[in-house]
């Protein structure tokens, strides 16, 4: 430990007026010098403008009660990472922000990855709404009469829809274990149901788990009679004025209910701003206002590590849910940083696209998807409530 006695001695620096101090500061602040952030300057450069197009209603962040200067720091901040594709805000919903960086562009149908999950969820919430399903406390093997007669854990007898919902069936997430992973990786996802082991009673705990929702996906397909892309093309996709590309399958035809849609940023903001609306569209109830709330509330506090300055990260129905500053926020979450984040009592919502790194989980990957996720939530704190 260094003591007193052992500072070196140094000649005593000159002073000088406060004046003169006060003086030199303020040009360096002005100058953008010193300061924690970019200059008044540069953020009014910023374009951030929505690009043309019909599909939305357009307007301005200070026509919307939205701090112009807050949104061009956005937007500063979000050029600086190399892997972000899209970036759209909606607030009162009119599109007011949007700008494409990197290989992104405002035609581009990014892989959704894991936010295709509160996608699945939704159409679980329509097929209740239509019959199809009957409640959410239908069992899950009930769906599976060619593995039920094989399961020789009886704990997986008791596994509902809603746990699954709420990643609270009990099974392991894959990425814990090599053989887990390739489970997943394998495309044939049925006969997993009995091999793949429980790690927890279900219904107690949260474990994610890709597998649950690809196995929640062919639930809805068996109890609708009808594929889940072809089903939420009519039920979801349509009602909304959202034309979405791929949805990848497993080896029997199956959408995967967890991952592996596509679609363009604009068109997952319309699906942001339906939870949003409480399942209202144009007029239209797409979505039960039930479903909405249900989907959205809070099942497991703390299911995730805080992330920059989303903090208290919990689940709900296929949906997360955080805090931010002030702000209360649900998101759907996809790896490499594919978000739609509603910020209910400011009525907004963020859309980021990005590099998904498909079958890429690393250090790396994870680098610059905090990066994204980081950057929408110091966005989000820094607005003031209404």
């Amino acid at each position: 430990m260094t003591t007193k006695e052992n500072y070196p001695t140094r000649e005593r620096p000159r002073s000088f007026p406060l004046t003169s101090t006060i003086l030199v500061l303020s040009i360096l602040i002005s100058s953008g010098l010193v300061g924690c952030g970019p200059s008044s300057t540069d953020l009014e450069a910023v374009d951030y403008a929505p690009l043309p197009g019909d599909d939305w209603k357009v307007s301005t962040p200070a026509d919307q009660r939205l701090d112009p200067m807050l949104v061009a720091e956005f937007y500063h901040n979000a050029a600086e990472l190399e892997t972000l594709y899209g970036l759209l805000v909606i607030k009162n919903g009119h599109l007011v922000a949007e700008k494409y960086f990197n290989e992104g562009s405002v035609e581009q149908k990014a892989r959704l990855q894991s936010a295709t999950k509160s996608v699945t969820s939704a159409l679980v919430g329509i097929a209740l709404d239509q019959g199809c399903l009957s409640s959410v406390e239908q069992r899950m093997l009930d769906f599976f009469p060619e593995v039920a007669g094989q399961i020789t854990d009886p704990r997986k007898e008791q596994i509902t829809i809603q746990d699954m919902l709420q990643m609270r069936a009990g099974f392991p997430w894959e990425e814990t274990h090599p053989a887990l992973w390739e489970g997943l990786l394998s495309g044939r996802y049925v006969p997993l149901i009995e091999e793949f082991p429980l790690v927890t009673d279900p219904g107690t705990e949260f474990h994610y788990s890709n597998l649950t929702s690809n196995w929640i996906g062919i639930i809805v397909d068996r109890a609708c009679g009808t594929n889940l892309k072809s089903y939420a093309q009519e039920n979801l996709f349509l009602p909304i004025d959202v034309e979405v590309g791929d949805w990848g399958t497993d080896w029997d035809g199956h959408n995967n209910g967890c991952g592996d849609l596509h679609a363009t940023a604009r068109d997952m903001a319309k699906f942001g701003l339906l939870y949003l609306d409480e399942g209202e569209y144009d007029g239209k109830q797409v979505i039960s206002a039930e479903w909405v709330h249900d989907s959205l509330q809070t099942y497991s506090e703390d299911a995730w590590d805080n992330v920059g300055r989303f903090r208290d990260i919990g689940y709900g129905y296929h949906w997360w849910s955080a805090r931010a500053g002030e702000h209360r926020v649900n998101f759907a979450w996809g790896h490499g940083g594919q978000l739609i984040v509603l910020v209910d009592e400011l009525d907004v919502v963020v859309v980021t696209t990005a590099d998904p790194f498909y079958l890429q989980h690393d250090g790396q990957s994870w680098k610059h998807e905090k990066a994204t996720i980081s950057l929408v939530a110091d966005f989000i704190a820094s607005l003031p409530s209404e």
